[in-house]
């Protein structure tokens, strides 16, 4: 264990958030990673809870939303100014307070961006502990916290419960390489469904056909979408991680009664990309289904956890789900990866390696 038996305080770096940003956010200005951070492991009192050292943490798109004022309301609370970022994490547990949980066990949850965290008795009982029997798949840890993860959940729930899939109907999914839309891409597959995607990049678009046997797939920043899309049957499933223009297109060239699964909008996450959607009469001609959803809603339901934790870590385990993952080492590195999001510069899910054990 790492915990220094001297007593002194070791370090703890973390990444914070320095500043509200008006726009895109700048590392070393909105995001900085600081190292003259100490945490003495031996004398801190968790009062029920406990101290964990943190391995991984994810990079997701709607931290952009959390970075906003305090006084601005969302579904999902505001970063805190001066102290580290937070989101979803494996860690290992170097200090218990906490019957529930042993040292040397490695939990999921939430957690921050910084070396060694210490977890209230309240915030210790959200964690999930990985069972011998999950570790025992040989999944990477990065890889519960993307696909056998909030990502994957996002992905299961959207396209099954919202998407209703059946047979031979045709699915676009945007951001369609990265950690949601490649999990629904192989779903669909999977159901038997003719799979559309886009990406931002030309790479982006080989690896959707050649690894993960897209029917189709695009760069939207070379073709016309709308033009794009009309060579195929009618969409039945649009999965819109991106919204924007392809939203729109996806509109114009929906089938009647087709399922719009509004996952995020990463398009209008910065006010300089705001863009209005001009045809939205064709939801009311098409009977269009247009559901929105947040998954934090989802994962407080036990029934659906099992769910997705009995079926999805096991397809990856045995190949059945492909994954790919941009993984960032060092947490010094760290503010140049959560920006890079934003701008669609990470190839997979975007995840950061803390350390390696």
């Amino acid at each position: 264990m790492p915990i220094n038996k001297s007593g002194a305080p070791i370090q703890n770096a973390a990444v914070i958030f320095a500043e509200v940003p008006s726009d895109y956010p700048e590392a070393g200005k909105h995001i900085k990673y600081v190292k003259n951070r100490t945490i003495n492991i031996n004398y801190v009192n968790t009062q029920g809870g406990i101290i964990t050292k943190n391995l991984v943490i994810s990079i997701d798109p709607y931290m952009r939303g959390r970075m906003r004022p305090a006084e601005t309301k969302s579904y999902v609370e505001s970063f805190e100014l001066n102290q580290p970022l937070t989101n979803f994490f494996v860690g290992k547990v170097v200090k218990s307070d906490n019957n529930k949980y042993k040292v040397g066990q490695v939990v999921y949850g939430q957690g921050a961006y910084e070396e060694y965290t210490i977890h209230s008795k309240d915030q210790a009982e959200s964690l999930r502990i990985l069972s011998d029997e999950q570790l025992k798949l040989g999944l990477s840890l990065t890889t519960w916290i993307g696909a056998a993860g909030m990502p994957g959940q996002t992905a299961f729930y959207g396209f099954y419960y919202i998407g209703q899939p059946k047979k031979d109907e045709t699915i676009f999914i945007t951001g369609a390489s990265g950690a949601v839309g490649q999990i629904v891409g192989q779903l669909a597959k999977r159901e038997g469904l003719k799979v559309i995607g886009s990406a931002g990049t030309d790479e982006k678009v080989q690896w959707l056909k050649n690894e993960l046997s897209f029917d189709h797939a695009f760069n939207y920043n070379t073709v016309n979408v709308r033009k794009e899309l009309a060579k195929f049957n009618p969409l039945n499933i649009y999965f819109d991680n991106v919204g924007g223009d392809q939203l729109e297109a996806a509109i114009a060239v929906a089938a009647d009664h087709a399922r719009f699964v509004e996952c995020g909008m990463i398009s209008q996450y910065h006010k300089s990309n705001d863009v209005g959607i001009r045809n939205l009469i064709l939801v009311v001609r098409k009977r269009l289904k247009l559901q929105g959803f947040i998954i934090f809603d989802q994962t407080k339901d036990e029934n659906f956890n099992r769910e997705f934790y009995s079926k999805v870590p096991k397809w990856i385990a045995n190949g059945e789900l492909k994954i790919k993952e941009d993984v960032t080492k060092g947490l010094e590195q760290a503010p140049e990866a959560v920006v890079g999001i934003f701008k669609g510069k990470n190839f997979g899910k975007a995840v950061v390696q803390i350390a390696d054990d």
